[in-house]
């Protein structure tokens, strides 16, 4: 492919929001207008391009992070729609660690929500440059005023209006372009073209003190602006554009715009936005990996002429092309037809075929450059987070960080001759979604499916059904309890073993420490004068992992531990890195119990939004699953209660609080963390 567009007119970017906010139907507004699709797409009639899953269509909701590409004003933007609800949160955190900006979206009437909160979290993490859009202004409740106050107040961010609305709820009709001081009105039908005026002498005075705090927000942040401002001269539009571009890329502000996606008011301001204020791959630094041996650090300069070098993101089956990887390519061209070398896999892989992705349709290309999107067909070894590059330059990127499942749920088939393909068809389903994860009851013999949350397990066992004709009978849902110690101790693992020939001998000494909470499992070398080889210490480590894995004492993986190994011996002619391996495994297990075991739990963070009078009821049904209540704010005749609450006595929550409420309320939840366990319920558990 012949780049048409040059780097500093590509836009990667990211629709991310509170479930329901309205991403999907941005998108495909943006696709609409920008000419990527002849016919609007509707969320709630099930015809959204982006949603092409059948359970996307159903339920109304996005499931899995869609990419597209659609160009405006000469530049090309490479858009992923991420899912809302909480249970599909890795599909926000593998699109974000690729974005160079995103889009949020929030609710006029809700402003910033408990899912807007974990999602401007994720985006934080990954320095991703943000600007804000305000939708459903034409609802009854919407108040700009009171979101714009939500975003400094709870994502803690300096929310900076480049637009006020001209209208609110029903009366809705543009916005005031507080940049270029002028009034955009839309018209009624989203075909029609908007119509300039001049603003309206009722809003002059708003106006006068939003662009003066527009411009001090400005000089607060960037020279440029700074001293034009003090000397009271009145700044070009051109300057005001540079330095909002300026302060959004590096992240010290957020520009806050509004509009109606449904009706399509705000979305060409919006696509003016999003070329003139997000970066192209030249605005972030470069991307900073290492090299194999994990010592020096070498940058991927966003260049056609470097070394190529792209990370893996995202896996799809699919069930024409086989596996689709979704790779960002960070500096190089991507040539279809080449060899790469995976350096996580230290493996050679060949690039099929090259496609620019549109949803679930395809587009061939023969290249792509840097700071390009592409899915790649034929890397059969390839899974998310694993880096792809030229031999000549062999680098590894950071790899994408998943949280733990919370919950799981037995399957077993409802045909036995579908037992082979079962396994078959979880292990594609875990390649695609790392937070999925598939374990064997060591008691039943059963799979266990282990995910995010119930709707996670649900979307799963019907994609098994649907994608793959495998029905399956499930086990109710239970909680993923895990284990930690709380001191210090020293195990031995011996392992002899004497046949007529060869016999296996290994033997170790293994320090089990507890560690900060979430820190996972860490293995450390600690032996002196090789008093064991240094090619048995990757068995040690497999052993002592496997050991946690499969559970301490109440049968539950340990987590937060870290195992050293400080001695042991070997056999010149008998130990074999299966020896070590056992050995590890028994000292790990033997060790456990005596190292003072405590039972942890999942706890989620609530959000609960009810009419005012049921407040009472609430906080009473809360306080009997244990919950601890962090905050209530009142928001006219409604309240917003937030509280921490283990997700075991989250069974029947929805029900309960809809038939307190009279079917009024609304809940999000989110995990938090995980906690010691009560001892009195740590008792009842362990018991059953």
């Amino acid at each position: 492919m012949t780049r048409s567009i040059t780097m500093e007119k590509v836009r990667n970017i990211g629709i991310i929001a509170h479930i329901d906010a309205g991403k999907t139907t941005v998108t495909e507004r943006i696709l609409h207008h920008t000419g990527r699709t002849y016919k609007i797409g509707g969320v709630d009639e099930g015809t959204a391009v982006m949603d092409w899953m059948d359970q996307e269509r159903e339920r109304g909701i996005t499931i899995v992070a869609a990419a597209t590409t659609c160009q405006w004003d000469d530049h090309r933007i490479n858009i992923i729609d991420t899912p809302g609800h909480v249970d599909f949160t890795a599909e926000v955190e593998r699109s974000l660690r690729v974005l160079d900006g995103g889009v949020v979206v929030l609710d006029a009437v809700a402003g910033v929500e408990a899912q807007s909160e974990m999602v401007w979290r994720q985006a934080d993490r990954y320095h991703v440059a943000r600007i804000c859009f305000v939708n459903k202004m034409d609802r009854v409740g919407a108040d700009f005023f009171r979101t714009v106050a939500t975003i400094e107040s709870r994502l803690k961010a300096v929310a900076v209006p480049v637009q006020l609305p001209l209208g609110t709820e029903s009366a809705f009709r543009g916005v005031i372009d507080l940049v270029e001081q002028r009034a955009i009105v839309f018209q009624n039908d989203p075909a029609e073209p908007f119509v300039i005026e001049s603003i309206p002498a009722s809003e002059s005075e708003s106006v006068a003190k939003w662009r003066h705090l527009l411009l001090e927000r400005l000089a607060e942040n960037d020279d440029a602006i700074l001293l034009p401002y003090l000397e009271g001269q009145e700044i070009p539009v051109s300057l005001i554009k540079e330095s909002l571009r300026r302060s959004t890329v590096s992240n010290r502000i957020v520009p806050v715009l509004c509009g109606s996606a449904l009706k399509g008011k705000g979305v060409f301001p919006l696509l003016d936005s999003i070329v003139s204020y997000l970066p192209s791959p030249l605005d972030v630094p470069p991307v900073v990996a290492q090299d194999v041996t994990g010592t020096r650090e070498v940058v991927c300069a966003p260049d056609d002429d470097e070394p190529v070098a792209g990370l893996a993101f995202k896996v799809v089956s699919d069930p024409f092309m086989g596996r689709l990887i979704y790779v960002r390519i960070y500096s190089g061209r991507m040539v279809s037809g080449t060899q790469l070398l995976n350096t996580v896999k230290s493996k050679r892989e060949r690039i099929g075929r090259l496609y620019l992705m549109h949803s679930n349709r395809r587009e061939e290309v023969s290249e792509a450059g840097a700071g390009s999107i592409v899915a790649a067909v034929g890397l059969r070894g390839t899974s998310t987070g694993d880096t792809l590059c030229s031999p000549t330059r062999p680098v590894i990127f950071e790899s994408i960080r998943f949280a733990e499942p919370v919950l799981s749920m037995a399957v077993e088939p409802k045909a036995k001759a579908d037992a082979e393909k079962l396994e078959d068809v979880l292990g594609k389903l875990v390649d695609e979604d790392p937070s999925f994860k598939v374990r064997q009851d060591p008691e039943t013999g059963q799979a266990l499916i282990m995910g995010m949350g119930e709707l996670h397990l649900e979307v799963m066992v019907e994609r098994m059904a649907r994608e793959y004709g495998i029905r399956v009978n499930v086990g109710k849902p239970r909680v993923a309890y895990r284990e930690a110690i709380t001191r210090s101790i020293e195990s031995e693992g011996r392992f002899v073993r004497q046949t007529g020939g060869r016999g296996q001998f290994g033997h170790v000494w293994l320090k089990l420490e507890p560690s900060e909470r979430g820190s996972g499992f860490k293995f450390i070398d600690g032996t002196k004068g090789g008093v064991i080889p240094r090619e048995y210490f990757p068995a040690i480590q497999s052993g002592a992992r496997e050991a946690v894995e499969t559970g301490g004492p109440a049968g539950y993986p340990v987590v937060d531990l870290t195992v050293t190994a400080f001695d042991g011996s070997y056999h010149e002619v008998d130990s074999s890195e299966l020896a070590f391996k056992i050995a590890s495994s028994m000292a790990v297990k033997q060790g456990l119990p005596k190292a003072k075991p405590i039972l942890l739990e999942p706890v989620m963070k609530l959000e609960i939004t009810t009419p005012s009078q049921f407040t009472g009821e609430m906080i009473g049904e809360l306080n009997s699953r244990r919950a601890r209540m962090e905050r209530i704010d009142t928001l006219g005749d409604t309240s917003v209660l937030g509280c921490l609450i283990p997700l075991g006595e989250t069974f029947g929550i929805a029900t309960a609080l809809r038939s307190l409420s009279q079917g009024r309320v609304t809940h999000t939840m989110e995990f938090s963390r995980y906690e010691q366990v009560p001892a009195a319920i740590a008792d009842q558990l362990t018991k059953s």
